[in-house]
Formats: structure tokens, C-alpha cells, sequence
């Protein structure tokens, strides 16, 4: 059948359905490459591109044209701007003289952009989905929050003055029907902490310090019983003192700092030097290997998916998480070699292994789960590194995470 439908097909019928049947019909083009594509092509500039490919569009409804020739915002007030993101720091010598810069926690919740306009609200999210119907408590904005003003910040579970554990956002993100009983067991915040639209005129390119005095005035006149706050700056006058704050940052909630230069505009994606993320270091344990399933794209004939358990209170192995990225295409090749000699079953896609191999995991969070066996859930597990160096007899415990567990973040 395939031989028949290869030669009933020209050279591109034949691409998509190879691709259709392998598997692998996703194409890995980011969002900034497509936008400076497009912007050679129509020779506009690469923001205003990004700016017109977000928002609720759709290639089955929109053509070329409508898309990319029409005003910004025209019919459709719901657009959000392209997110500003941040590098990773990994020394402070990446900073330039102390005063250029300014310092806030980075808050573990969902970013998204709070939207104003023509007397409506909307909420998106960095990934471009709306989600509005996720937070209705959020519409109460409307009445202090005057129309063209448009929020960039993070959408947090929140109780008290304190911040819950990230799964409380999950139960609304994952749930069609949004209850008050939803509303009252999982309730939310949403802190603030840039402004990229202000009486209806976009101020992205404005330093950041003026954006912000714009958003300090802003929230003079917001009472703080609604469920915005804006992110409070860290005063610091030396880098050194940055140092303990990021550490100390986990006992107010978040997972590190944010540090902004004073004059940097709000941009599409990434811009080296003008926001880093300084994160505190995640935790880690060691465990082991039990079972493997095969990967996607172009790692799809090899096993990447990775499932590691730790022993329990008894000595047996307790599956307990899953990661598939952190080791070189060496590494993958040689594991999955090893794999393949050490099958002990096989479930459809997923093979059960010899339990020897012993991996160092990584992870930003940890919480409870009724969900999992193991009753504890990761947040973004990854792994850093094979230990060849360990028996798996030296591999963690169900006990030590419960110790994570109780330290908390």
C-alpha cells in the first residue's frame, strides 16, 4: 500500500505523507525566525511582524494579506504583544554598573497579558491561548483599569498572602467548567510587574523605568482587596547584595530574582544583556532507570522517554517521574544500545529495564498528587547528568522527597 501510494503521489504529496506516516509532521520553526522571515519578505520591521501573528487567528479564516497589511489591532481588541523574555544568568559579571539595573522576585505561576479595551478584559497566555473564561475574577479589574492599558505579569494561586503550590493554577487550566467551589479551593492573583499599553498607545518602547513609574501611579488609585498586586523592586545597592536575595528568594514564593536594566524596551522574545533570570538552584536526586518509550522529531527511533523510580519504605522501586532531555545524542545512542540488551518486557511502545542505570534528576518543585502512586508530583523534571559513578543500590528514596516535601519552596 505505501509502495502504491508513493507512486501515485508528486514530490510533495509524497513529503507530507512520509511525514504523516513516520510521525513526524511537525516542522521545528520558532516564532522569532518565521517573524524575521516574513519580515524580509514584506520588508517590514521583524516587532511589527511578531505583533500581527499573535492573537486569535486562524490560517483556515485569514489570509496572507488580511493578516499582514491590515492597522495593528484593527478588529481585534482581544491582541496581545509578543512576550519579552529573559536569558539565564550565570554570573553576575554579565552585569553592568549596579545602578543600571533593578532587581524583583521571579514568580512561579503563569505569565500572561491582561488586556483593556473598548470596556472588555482578556487574558492570554505566554503560549497564545486565551483564557479569560480560566480567572472570571479578574473581570472586577474593568472598574479601576481605565481602556488601552494592557498588563504583563504573573497569574499565581493565592491565599492569605501567601503563595500555594502550583497545582491549584492547574485545576483551573485543566478544568472546562470553572465552579465557585473551583474558585474558592484554588483562588488566584495576578501580579503585575511591566506595561506595554497605556491610554491606548503602545509604550513598549519607552525605557522600562518609565513604564514602571507608569504602573506605580496605576496602582495608587487599586485597592488591594481586588486580586492584583504589582511585583514590588528588590532595593540593592551593591551586585554582592544580589546574591542574598536570590537566596532568601524561596522563603517569599519564588524561584529566584529578575534582574532589568533600567532602559530596556520591551521587546519580541529574547534580547541578550537587557532581562536575566537568575534562578535558585534546583533540587536533585538520584534515580533509577525502569522504563523507556521511543522519542518524537528526529528522535523518534530512539528511546528518550524515560521513566525513574526510587526505592520505597520496603526496598522496592516506586515510579515516581518521568524526563526525557539532558543527555548528548552520545549518551542517547549509548543508552539506548544498552536498552535493547536489557529488556526485561515489553508494553506497546514502552520497554520495562534491567534496574541498574542510575540518573541525577533535576526539578523546580515539588508537591503532593493523588494522582501518582508515588503521591509526589515534579515540577519540570529534567536530567542533568548519568551517574556511571553509582551503584543503583546508592539511588534516593521515596523518604528523602518526602523530606523535599516537607523543606518546601
Amino acid at each position: 500500500m505505501i509502495f502504491l501510494a508513493w507512486d501515485a503521489l508528486n514530490t510533495s504529496g509524497r513529503f507530507i505523507f512520509n511525514k504523516l506516516i513516520t510521525g513526524g509532521f511537525r516542522l521545528g520553526i520558532s516564532q522569532k525566525l518565521m517573524a524575521r522571515a516574513l519580515s524580509l519578505y514584506t520588508q517590514k520591521e521583524s516587532n511589527e511582524i511578531a505583533l500581527k501573528l499573535m492573537g486569535d487567528w486562524s490560517p483556515l479564516t485569514s489570509s496572507f494579506s488580511s493578516l499582514l497589511d491590515n492597522p495593528l489591532h484593527e478588529g481585534s481588541d482581544s491582541r496581545p504583544f509578543p512576550f519579552h523574555l529573559a536569558y539565564p544568568l550565570n554570573d553576575l559579571k554579565d552585569l553592568a554598573e549596579p545602578m543600571q539595573w533593578v532587581a524583583e522576585y521571579k514568580w512561579d505561576g503563569i505569565r500572561g497579558q491582561c488586556i483593556f479595551r473598548n470596556g472588555k478584559y482578556y487574558l492570554w497566555s505566554r503560549g497564545e491561548e486565551l483564557i479569560t473564561d480560566k480567572f472570571p475574577e479578574f473581570a472586577s479589574f474593568i472598574s479601576v483599569i481605565p481602556p488601552g492599558t494592557v498588563l504583563d505579569g504573573e497569574i499565581l494561586p493565592f491565599k492569605d498572602g501567601n503563595i500555594l503550590p502550583f497545582h491549584h493554577i492547574q485545576t483551573r487550566i485543566t478544568r472546562k467548567r470553572i465552579t465557585p467551589s473551583i474558585l474558592n479551593e484554588n483562588p488566584v492573583v495576578f501580579r503585575v510587574y511591566d506595561m506595554l499599553e497605556w491610554q491606548g498607545s503602545d509604550i513598549r518602547s519607552k525605557p522600562f523605568i518609565e513604564r514602571r513609574t507608569i504602573l506605580d501611579r496605576l496602582f495608587e488609585q487599586i485597592h488591594p482587596s481586588l486580586p492584583i498586586q504589582c511585583s514590588p523592586l528588590l532595593p540593592f545597592q551593591q551586585l554582592d547584595e544580589l546574591i542574598n536575595l536570590r537566596a532568601s528568594s524561596s522563603e517569599n514564593g519564588s524561584e529566584g530574582l529578575m534582574l532589568k536594566n533600567k532602559y530596556s524596551t520591551y521587546s519580541s522574545g529574547r534580547k541578550k544583556g537587557e532581562w536575566w533570570k537568575w534562578k535558585i538552584d534546583p533540587y536533585t536526586v538520584d534515580a533509577i532507570l525502569v522504563y523507556a518509550q521511543s522519542g518524537h522529531g528526529r528522535r523518534a527511533n530512539l528511546y528518550t522517554d524515560f521513566t525513574f523510580a526510587v526505592f520505597s519504605e520496603k526496598g522496592e522501586l516506586l515510579p515516581f517521574t518521568k524526563a526525557y532531555s539532558g543527555l548528548t545524542d552520545k549518551e542517547f545512542i549509548e543508552i539506548n544500545q544498552w536498552i535493547k540488551k536489557n529488556t526485561l518486557e515489553r508494553f506497546g511502545p514502552v520497554r520495562k529495564v534491567t534496574a541498574s542505570l542510575v540518573f541525577e534528576i533535576a526539578f523546580e518543585g515539588i508537591q503532593e498528587s493523588k494522582r501518582h502512586k508515588s503521591g509526589i508530583a515534579l515540577r519540570f523534571p529534567r536530567i542533568v547528568r548519568w551517574r556511571k559513578d553509582k551503584d543503583f543500590s546508592e539511588a534516593n528514596t521515596l523518604e528523602d522527597l518526602h523530606l523535599l516535601l516537607k523543606k518546601g519552596r
